[in-house]
């Protein structure tokens, strides 16, 4: 083959290598966005069904004897298994890629079963957690939390237990809570020692500061 032509045809295969690859990395955003959103869907339903009750965790002594004990998920089973189905492949994907991000390959092996156990209790440590934030705030104000509020704390506060809430903004951190429950479901690990450390700085917030703080910077104009 002439130099000429070999060079047209080695930058025609580089250009559809770039295509395919910018078409594969297209994919794996738009998997990535509707599993964020599918999960961000559980959280709302999931904590809307704790505050719509009157019962209230009050004390991480409580949370954990009640996460040691049987749950009942049935409520949330369609949100819960939305959320697996979209997660499964996003693993996969990610692992396949494994070579250039340097995530292990034993991420291919997760199953449909470990995620879908990471991600109901997850789902019922976010629960108990929104629950006795929610009380902490109710027992100080003496009237019903802010949903948004509660929410945003018992996100913070999951993911980073020893990090006081960041209040500044009202975002939801779904992206890291998504990426926690995926490597939870993809390496077996188990977050109870982390959920435990959220009760416990649950326990201890203040929550009249807590709701004067979110009034002043959220407060509708």
């Amino acid at each position: 083959m002439p130099l000429d032509q070999h060079a047209t045809a080695s930058t025609r295969l580089r250009a559809r290598a770039a295509s395919a690859g910018a078409g594969a990395t297209s994919a794996t955003q738009k998997a990535v966005a509707a599993l964020v959103q599918a999960v961000g869907d559980l959280v709302d339903a999931a904590v809307n069904r704790v505050l719509l009750t009157d019962e209230r965790v009050t004390s991480a002594a409580e949370a954990q004897r009640l996460l040691a004990g049987d749950e009942d998920a049935e409520a949330l089973a369609d949100k819960i298994q939305r959320v697996v189905v979209l997660a499964v492949p996003v693993v996969r994907m990610l692992a396949r890629g494994a070579r250039f991000t340097r995530l292990p390959w034993v991420m291919l092996a997760s199953s449909t079963a470990s995620i879908a156990i990471a991600v109901r209790s997850g789902v019922r440590e976010l629960q108990v957690l929104a629950s006795l934030v929610a009380h902490r705030v109710e027992q100080a104000t003496g009237a019903p939390s802010d949903p948004a509020l509660v929410k945003k704390v018992a996100i913070d506060l999951y993911l980073k237990p020893k990090r006081a809430p960041d209040l500044s903004d009202d975002r939801l951190r779904l992206v890291r809570l998504t990426r926690t429950w995926l490597l939870r479901g993809a390496f077996g690990r188990n977050t109870a020692k982390r959920a435990a450390k959220a009760l416990a700085a649950a326990e201890k917030l203040d929550g009249a500061d807590l709701a004067a703080r979110w009034k002043s910077t959220h407060a509708p104009d």
